[in-house]
C-alpha cells in the first residue's frame, strides 16, 4: 500500500508541527501511466474528523472529484488548499486502495478571551482592537495579528519594548481560552534631541518647534517626551514649515537618526538638516492675458514689501486677496499662479502673479461623513462655496484648514473627486470626532488672594451644534466668583459670533474695610471688519453693591455705600497680526473699546480702554522681546464716579506693587483705603531668554521694567481734607523665572520698586500663571 500522509498542527501546541510523510509501496490499486510521473485514480473519498464543516465543503477546498486521476503533486496541492482555508488545525491525506482518506482536526472554538499583564492600559480599549472573538473559530494567524495590534498601541505610548504572546488553554468540547500575555516594559523616553547642519538657529530654538520633546522633570505627566516613530514625520514637516516661513526655501531634512541608549531606556534623536540660504522678496509684479482683467488693479492689493524676508504664507494671503477681488468683480474661474524667479546673486525671489482663467468646473455637491454627533451644517459653513459655485482648489484647502481649526475632530480629510460629469466635482469630507468637553477641579493660589478652590466645565461643541458652553466657580478665603458663558460662532449662518455672559462675584477686602458684591449680564456680537480686524458690540446690565463700610473708612468710600445699577452699550475693536502669519517672528495686537453707561440704570459715564502689545524675537529667535501699553479713562456724564467704576492696579497690571497698592489714597482715614482712579496708564517691557538649562526642564529667565500711574477723582473731599489724586509716576524693575509645567506655564516675579510714593504698598514676589497679551 502506498501511504500519502500530510499533517500540520497548531503552532504552540505540544504536537510536532509541519510533518510531511510520504511512503509508497507496490500495489495494483495505483497503476503508473508514465515512467516518471506517479498517478492515481481515486474512486472514493472518505472524510473523517469533521464536526462543524460539511464534507462537501472540504471536497470543494480539496478540488478532488471521484474518478479523477491525480499525481502526487496534485495531492499535495489539495492538501495545501484545505490547510489554507484556515478551518483546520491538522490535515492528513492517506491513500487506501482506490480510496482517499482525508482526516481533519478542526480548529477549536474560542471560549473566552483575556488579556493579562496589562497594568498601564485597560482591557476595554485593547479588546476592541482584536479580530479574534468569542464563540468563533480560533485562528493562529489572526491571534498573531491581534498580538501585533496590541504591541502597536504600546509603541504609541512609548513602550517599544512591550511584547505580547498569544496562548491557548484547552477546554472540553474542542474549545480553548485565548489569553494574550502582555509584558509592558518601560517607557522609552527621548533623552536628547540634537541637530546637525543648523547654523541660523540654535538647537534650543528648533527643539521648541518639534512635537517631540525631551524628557524633563515632569516626565510622568508630559507624554510628548515618549518616543513615537510616527511623530518624526510630523516633526520633519514642521521643521520645513519653520524654515520656509523665514526665507530658507532650500531647507531639507536629510536624515533622522534614532539611537537607543545602552540601557534601552531612552532614545537619542538627531536631525541632519541642510538650511541653505535665506531669500528675500524681490520684484513683485502681476500679469494677465485676459482682456477683462486689469493686472495692476490686482497688484495694488498685494501686501508684499520688496526686501522683506520671503514667506510663503504672505504669498498665499496675496493670492487669496486677488481671488476674492476677482469674485467681487464677477470674474469667475480666475486662477492666480505665482511664478517665482530666483536671483542667486542677491538672494531674492521675484514673484509674478499670473492671472488666468481656469477650467470651467463647478461644485456638484459636498458630502460629509464621520460626524456622528456634529451636525452637517457645522462643517458645511466652513466652506465659502455651495453646490453650483465655481470650483476653486484654494478655497477647498482653506476650508479644510478651517474645519481642522474647529478642534472638534481628531482627523479631517477633504478631497475633491470627479463628479457625474467632467466639469463637476464632488467634495468629500471625512472626519473623525473627538471629545470636546472638559470637567476640572483644582486649587489656585495668589499672593493677595490666598488659596482657593475651583471647578469648571466647558463644552466646545454643545449638542453637536458647534456652540460653546462653559461654567466656572471659585471660592477663596475672602472672595467667590462664578461665571456662565454661552456662545454661537455662526449666528444666522454667518461669521457672526454671539456670546451671552453671566457673572457673579463677591469679596471681603483684606486691605479695605468694606465688602463688594456684583451681578452682571452681557449679550454681545462680534464680526470681522477687515482681514486682521474684528469689531464687537455689546450691551451689559449689572448691579454692584458696597456694604459693611466701617466708620474707619474714607468718607469718599462711605458715600459710595449701597447698590447701583449700570446699563451700558459698548464696543471693542481688535486688530491682530499674529494670526495672519505676516511675520512669524513678530506680531502686534491692538484693542480699543468704550462703554457708554446711561441707557437706563443709575450710572452715567463713558469708560474707555486701550491696549497695544507688540512682540518680536531677536538673536536668531532665542530671545523674545515684548512691550505692552495699556490705559483707561472714566469720564462721568453726571455725578461722581464710584469705587466700583474706577481703575485699580494689581500685581499683574504693574509688577512690584501689591493689589490696590498704588493710586490715590485717603491718608487721613484710619485704614488708609485705596480709592482707585478715573484714569490709569502703564507701560510694560520685558525680555525672555534661555538660562542655559536643558529645554526639557521648561525653565527660562526674564527681566522686566514697568512704569505707570493711577490718578484722578471726581470727589477729593476725604475724611480730613483733600486727597492727592495727581498722576505720580511709579516704576519697578525685576527678574522673572518662567516654568512650563504640565499644569500650565508658571511665572515667578522678583521685583523692586524704583519710583514710588511713601504710602504705596510694595510686593517683591509674585507667583502667577503666565499669560500673553
Amino acid at each position: 500500500m502506498r501511504r500519502f500522509l500530510i499533517a500540520r498542527v497548531l503552532p504552540g501546541s505540544r504536537v510536532l508541527a509541519g510533518t510531511v510523510f510520504l511512503a509508497f509501496a507496490t500495489t495494483s490499486a495505483f497503476v503508473p501511466t508514465q515512467a516518471h510521473a506517479q498517478q492515481y485514480t481515486i474512486t472514493d473519498v472518505r472524510i473523517e474528523g469533521n464536526q462543524r464543516v460539511e464534507p462537501a465543503t472540504i471536497l470543494t477546498y480539496a478540488g478532488i472529484a471521484r474518478g479523477q486521476t491525480l499525481s502526487a503533486g496534485q495531492l499535495n496541492d489539495a492538501y495545501q488548499r484545505i490547510m489554507n482555508s484556515g478551518l483546520f488545525e491538522t490535515v492528513q491525506m492517506t491513500p487506501q486502495g482506490n480510496s482517499l482518506l482525508i482526516t481533519v482536526k478542526e480548529f477549536p472554538t474560542i471560549n473566552r478571551i483575556a488579556i493579562e499583564g496589562n497594568a498601564r492600559l485597560k482591557d476595554e480599549p485593547l479588546l476592541a482592537l482584536l479580530r479574534s472573538q468569542s464563540r468563533r473559530v480560533y485562528s493562529p494567524t489572526v491571534a498573531e495579528a491581534d498580538a501585533a495590534a496590541i504591541v502597536e498601541v504600546y509603541s504609541q505610548q512609548g513602550r517599544i519594548a512591550a511584547t505580547v504572546e498569544p496562548r491557548i488553554i484547552r477546554r472540553s468540547d474542542n474549545r480553548v481560552d485565548l489569553v494574550f500575555q502582555v509584558k509592558e516594559g518601560k517607557v522609552v523616553e527621548v533623552q536628547r534631541i540634537s541637530f546637525v547642519g543648523n547654523r541660523a538657529y540654535s538647537d534650543s530654538r528648533l527643539r521648541r518647534v518639534l512635537g517631540t520633546k525631551q524628557a524633563g522633570l515632569l516626565r510622568a505627566i508630559i507624554k510628548s517626551d515618549t518616543f513615537v516613530a510616527d511623530r518624526i514625520e510630523f516633526d520633519k514637516q514642521v521643521l520645513r514649515d519653520f524654515y520656509l516661513s523665514r526665507g530658507y526655501v532650500d531647507f531639507q531634512t536629510l536624515s533622522v537618526a534614532s539611537e537607543v541608549a545602552r540601557e534601552r531606556d531612552g532614545f537619542f534623536v538627531t536631525f541632519n538638516v541642510r538650511e541653505g540660504q535665506q531669500f528675500k522678496f524681490g520684484n513683485i509684479t502681476a500679469s494677465s492675458d485676459l482682456a477683462d482683467v486689469d493686472a495692476q488693479e490686482f497688484l495694488a492689493i498685494a501686501d508684499i514689501k520688496p526686501g522683506s524676508i520671503y514667506n510663503p504664507g504672505v504669498v498665499d494671503n496675496t493670492i487669496a486677496r486677488m481671488e476674492r477681488l476677482a469674485l467681487q468683480k464677477s470674474l469667475n474661474f480666475i486662477r492666480v499662479e505665482p511664478r517665482v524667479t530666483r536671483n542667486e546673486r542677491n538672494l531674492t525671489l521675484d514673484i509674478d502673479f499670473v492671472l488666468s482663467r481656469g477650467p470651467r468646473v463647478f461644485v456638484e455637491r459636498i458630502d460629509i461623513e464621520g460626524n456622528n454627533t456634529t451636525l452637517d451644517r457645522v462643517v458645511r459653513r466652513q466652506f465659502k462655496i455651495v453646490e453650483g459655485d465655481p470650483f476653486n482648489p484654494r478655497e477647498i484647502r482653506e476650508s479644510a484648514e478651517r474645519i481642522r481649526a474647529l478642534g472638534f475632530f481628531a482627523s479631517t480629510d477633504v478631497k475633491a473627486n470627479e463628479g457625474s460629469s467632467a466639469n463637476q466635482v464632488v467634495v468629500d469630507v471625512n472626519v473623525e470626532e473627538q471629545p470636546t468637553g472638559t470637567l476640572g477641579f483644582g486649587a489656585s493660589y495668589g499672593v493677595d488672594q490666598g488659596i482657593g478652590l475651583t471647578v469648571n466645565f466647558s463644552e466646545r461643541n454643545f449638542l453637536g451644534r458647534g456652540q460653546g458652553l462653559s461654567f466656572a466657580a471659585s471660592i477663596g478665603t475672602d472672595n467667590g466668583n462664578g461665571s456662565f458663558v454661552f456662545s454661537e460662532p455662526a449666528l444666522l449662518g454667518r461669521d457672526l459670533l454671539f456670546r451671552l455672559s453671566l457673572g457673579y462675584s463677591e469679596s471681603q477686602q483684606d486691605d479695605a474695610f468694606y465688602d463688594t458684591r456684583s451681578l452682571s449680564l452681557s449679550p454681545s456680537i462680534e464680526f470681522p471688519v477687515s482681514e486682521n480686524g474684528r469689531l464687537g458690540l455689546r450691551y451689559s446690565i449689572g448691579q454692584a453693591e458696597i456694604s459693611n463700610v466701617t466708620t474707619s473708612s474714607s468718607t469718599i468710600i462711605q458715600a459710595d455705600s449701597g447698590k447701583r445699577t449700570t446699563s451700558a452699550l459698548g464696543y471693542t475693536y481688535t486688530y491682530e497680526t499674529r494670526r495672519s502669519g505676516l511675520n512669524p517672528a513678530a506680531g502686534i495686537v491692538l484693542r480699543f473699546g468704550q462703554d457708554f453707561a446711561g441707557a437706563g440704570g443709575d450710572a452715567k459715564y463713558v469708560r474707555t480702554s486701550v491696549q497695544l502689545g507688540a512682540e518680536t524675537s531677536v538673536l536668531n529667535e532665542d530671545v523674545n522681546l515684548r512691550a505692552q501699553l495699556e490705559g483707561g479713562a472714566v469720564n462721568m456724564i453726571s455725578g461722581d464716579s464710584r469705587i466700583t467704576d474706577r481703575f485699580f492696579m494689581n500685581g499683574s497690571t504693574m509688577r512690584g506693587f501689591s493689589q490696590n497698592g498704588i493710586g490715590p489714597r485717603d491718608l487721613t482715614a484710619a485704614n488708609q483705603d485705596a480709592l482707585g482712579g478715573n484714569y490709569f496708564a502703564v507701560a510694560r517691557f520685558e525680555a525672555e531668554f534661555p538660562v542655559g538649562l536643558p529645554e526639557e526642564y521648561g525653565l527660562t529667565g526674564g527681566v522686566f521694567f514697568d512704569v505707570g500711574s493711577v490718578w484722578g477723582l471726581d470727589n477729593t473731599a476725604g475724611s480730613g481734607g483733600p486727597v492727592d489724586d495727581t498722576a505720580h509716576l511709579r516704576s519697578a524693575i525685576g527678574v522673572s523665572v518662567f516654568w512650563t509645567t504640565g499644569i500650565g506655564p508658571l511665572r515667578f516675579n522678583f521685583s523692586k520698586a524704583l519710583q514710588k510714593e511713601s504710602y504705596d504698598k510694595e510686593q517683591s514676589f509674585d507667583l502667577t500663571i503666565s499669560t500673553q497679551f
